[in-house]
């Protein structure tokens, strides 16, 4: 695959995204900004965590992105007694009397990893070394994982009976925090008539791993102003109570704030988004785009916070 220009390569991915969300369209109703969200962690070659009651299509969606871009997936639905092994792979007693590694699902281009609250720390940290490092230890051995590598974790916010919450270490790992709502009602009458019936949907593919790798590339090269750069920083700053840029509402109403990560997470999202939109450098908007998913799962609110009624997003509001 030769482009003649980077501004070529940046047609290109524009031009396969919106053919994309043409092809998804076809499956998935409405969820406009959830497919816009994992579309971009892709392209920027992170990860993203889905939160939504159950029954809106989260499955669905991670299935027809992975059949339309052409990769493997895997779906694996955490339990209580999920076991690292499970997730990873295991070596085994062969019949040669050696011992071989049986790489688990993990080994695949997507991963949905289905309520991934059910299980406990122990195995969700198995996850951990895979999303950071692309690859996982079994052993004393490291195994690559193949490219590219996209983790989709789902949560159900109503039924907290029995999970174990995500510490911060592993939520920190996912690019975006994505809130499903209820479709409106124009959309579930569409869905009702799209899935209650004997025809399906034909879904071409539009990209294959190779390309995608190439584009995740592309995006990482786009050039930044500085004082984008600086804004993306300095936004992340401002959640922290302790910092310098942190304002008198901000200590009243964080007692974290965001890390290191989020900066760098803000500025891969905005070159992201800036190409999705027809433009070749992002501007102090893209960021912005971006930045409630960023950095909403990144911040911790105070007692007045929640007294107040005031969201993560709402903070997040007041300090652009």
């Amino acid at each position: 695959m030769q482009y003649s220009s980077e501004v070529e390569a940046a047609d290109a991915l524009r031009a396969a995204y919106r053919q994309i969300r043409g092809e998804i369209g076809k499956v998935i109703i409405g969820q406009d900004e959830v497919i816009k969200y994992v579309l971009i962690s892709i392209f920027s070659n992170g990860h993203c965590l889905l939160v939504g009651v159950p029954g809106l299509a989260k499955t669905l969606l991670v299935q027809t992105v992975a059949q339309v871009l052409d990769l493997d997936f895997k779906r694996i639905q955490f339990t209580p007694d999920l076991m690292p092994t499970d997730i990873i792979g295991a070596e085994i007693l062969g019949e040669d009397r050696n011992f071989k590694f049986i790489p688990g699902p993990v080994f695949s281009n997507i991963i949905l990893a289905d309520e991934i609250n059910r299980t406990p720390p122990k195995t969700q940290a198995a996850l951990l070394e895979a999303m950071q490092e692309k690859a996982v230890t079994a052993a004393g051995l490291t195994h690559k994982l193949a490219k590219p590598f996209f983790v989709l974790a789902t949560q159900n916010p109503i039924e907290q009976e029995g999970t174990y919450p995500l510490p911060e270490a592993q939520l920190d790992r996912f690019m975006f925090n994505v809130a499903l709502s209820y479709p409106s009602f124009k959309e579930e009458l569409q869905v009702v008539k799209n899935t209650t019936g004997t025809s399906s949907a034909d879904v071409k593919k539009v990209l294959n791993a190779e390309q995608i790798v190439y584009f995740q590339q592309l995006v990482r090269n786009i050039p930044v102003a500085d004082n984008v750069l600086e804004y993306a920083v300095k936004l992340v700053a401002k959640t922290r109570p302790g910092s310098e840029f942190a304002t008198p509402q901000v200590k009243r109403l964080l007692n974290w704030g965001a890390g290191p990560r989020a900066s760098q997470f803000l500025v891969l999202g905005a070159k992201c988004h800036a190409v999705l939109n027809g433009k070749y450098s992002p501007d102090i908007e893209d960021v912005q785009a971006v930045a409630k998913p960023i950095l909403s799962h990144r911040i911790v609110r105070s007692y007045h916070a929640e007294a107040e009624g005031l969201s993560a997003n709402d903070i997040i509001e007041q300090l652009y």
